[in-house]
């Protein structure tokens, strides 16, 4: 495992982020303390959630990831050791109605209790990164690749986000501020507004989808990452699983992998566009013809881009994190390799993007 700093936050994490958005959905809490266990075991020290965990969202469930997190640690105990990153929800416009009523924003009624709520379920007095989980104003997020303008928008201002979460900090409740499903001109406003105000917080790090099938952060987020020194925290490096080569099985894979657990959940159809299959192979393929493991070669891909700090890499049991780790460790990509990856980008670029 290797361990990177997180931007100018003074926050030290491990190259490889536990991502726990199947916990208290597909993942039962004795399993997900399981593999709370295994990550801890193999140097992981960077765990992400989120207020609105698990997915898919569900009244039901709503929080219990967090309450997965909060009763292993303490249960376990050793909070000093753990990053732990958890995000605030932004604009919904009462899709998420068991959340704080439904119309939630990015003011500061709204983070200040979403915060209140995590650190009661997390079971701790502090988290070390706070994230908006996406853009108070409304723009091209959650893999869309085109931008639409929105003319009548109103969203919060940034300068309101950024104040309570200022406060947040000084009062101890958070230690850095992060960013999630952002773009090139939210990135460098955020950031702009920190150096004309001192008083707010910089944005640490941007979590964003990142994968050999979804790489629209190459363009214009990787400069700025690189040059700002506001590094990617590369969520779905598997993309939803297609690049383990699972779903090309004559079986058509696992019944409780994701995509045939849930369907019909609207956001993940674009998984089962042919595009998105047809690049699955071919990326598979180079793998298993350059004797890899299809999985390691996407993590080692997305792990050892130059704008990445850490990749969060999500597992439904014990053993399949337990695997991903020692492929994450253990795989170099060859300049043949790459070439192969390169190849396929051009003819296939970004299939699962829209």
């Amino acid at each position: 495992m290797q361990y990177r700093s997180l931007g100018r936050s003074g926050i030290t994490v491990s190259s490889v982020c536990l991502g726990t958005m199947t916990f208290g959905e597909q993942t039962g809490e004795q399993e997900s303390h399981r593999v709370m266990d295994v990550a801890r075991a193999g140097g992981v020290t960077f765990f992400d959630v989120a207020e609105v965990y698990p997915v898919p969202q569900r009244a039901e469930t709503y929080g219990d990831s967090e309450r997965h997190v909060g009763r292993w640690l303490k249960a376990r105990g050793g909070r000093d050791k753990l990053v732990l990153a958890t995000k605030v929800v932004g604009r919904s416009s009462g899709r998420l109605p068991y959340v704080r009523g439904g119309a939630t924003r990015l003011d500061r009624r709204h983070i200040t209790e979403a915060v209140e709520g995590s650190l009661k379920r997390l079971q701790t007095d502090y988290i070390d990164l706070y994230q908006t989980h996406f853009p108070e104003r409304q723009t091209n997020t959650f893999e869309k690749l085109g931008y639409r303008h929105a003319p009548k928008d109103d969203p919060i201002p940034l300068e309101e986000t950024l104040e309570v979460l200022a406060d947040l900090r000084k009062s101890g409740k958070i230690r850095a501020f992060g960013a999630s499903n952002e773009t090139p001109w939210g990135l460098m406003t955020l950031l702009r507004r920190a150096e004309e105000n001192p008083a707010l917080p910089r944005c640490a790090a941007v979590q964003n989808p990142y994968n050999l099938m979804s790489r629209g952060y190459d363009v214009g987020m990787a400069e700025a990452s690189i040059r700002e020194d506001c590094p990617l925290m590369a969520y779905s490096p598997l993309c939803f699983g297609l690049l383990t080569g699972k779903y090309l099985e004559a079986d058509g894979g696992p019944a409780e992998a994701r995509l045939n657990a849930y369907p019909k959940n609207p956001p993940w159809l674009r998984y089962r566009w042919p595009r998105a299959q047809a690049g699955s192979r071919a990326y598979v393929e180079l793998a298993r013809k350059h004797g890899l493991s299809p999985t390691g070669m996407a993590l080692a891909y997305t792990m050892t881009r130059p704008f990445v700090a850490s990749t969060i890499v999500g597992a439904r049991t014990s053993e399949q994190l337990q695997e991903n780790l020692a492929l994450a460790d253990s795989i170099r990509l060859s300049p043949e390799v790459l070439e192969g990856i390169e190849a396929i980008h051009a003819e296939n670029p970004n299939p699962v993007l829209r």
